[in-house]
């Protein structure tokens, strides 16, 4: 298996430069506010972490995920990954929910195959949004890889 085949675990990070609200599928409307939305979810199929990541660099004509919906509205601002053959987004999602400085902006997003509130966070800065990244590598021993 070569490098692009990997699967694993990824988070998304968007960036909102403007307030704005977006329909995301059947879960209804997300108030969007300016700052970065942090989306954690896996690729365990064919092409693995980096070609669900080409997905979601583009902006998606037809939305599938949860993501395209917000993506569509949003910077891709960065990405990391773990890459394991181990589903890791729920322990990750867990993680991130535990951080007082992460918000939950909508129940449900990216978890409807999983008992998860949310697979989305937001936060208002830079500097909260790499804190609570970090805390996920720290407090799982999860292993981030800053791709973009």
């Amino acid at each position: 298996m070569g490098y692009m085949d990997y699967r694993g675990t990824y988070i998304v990070v968007l960036k909102s430069e403007q307030p704005n609200t977006v329909q995301i599928g059947k879960l209804g409307l997300l108030g969007i506010h300016k700052g970065y939305y942090v989306y954690i979810g896996s690729a365990m199929g064919p092409g693995g972490v980096m070609a669900r990541l080409r997905h979601h660099r583009k902006i998606s004509q037809r939305p599938h995920w949860h993501l395209d919906y917000l993506r569509a509205q949003m910077e891709f601002y960065q990405a990391y990954a773990l890459f394991s053959l181990e589903r890791k987004e729920c322990e990750c999602a867990n993680l991130m929910s535990k951080s007082e400085i992460a918000s939950e902006p909508i129940n449900g997003f990216g978890s409807s195959d999983c008992h998860c509130r949310t697979h989305l966070f937001y936060f208002s800065s830079h500097t909260k949004m790499v804190t609570a990244i970090s805390r996920i590598s720290e407090a799982g021993r999860i292993n981030l890889d800053l791709l973009c």
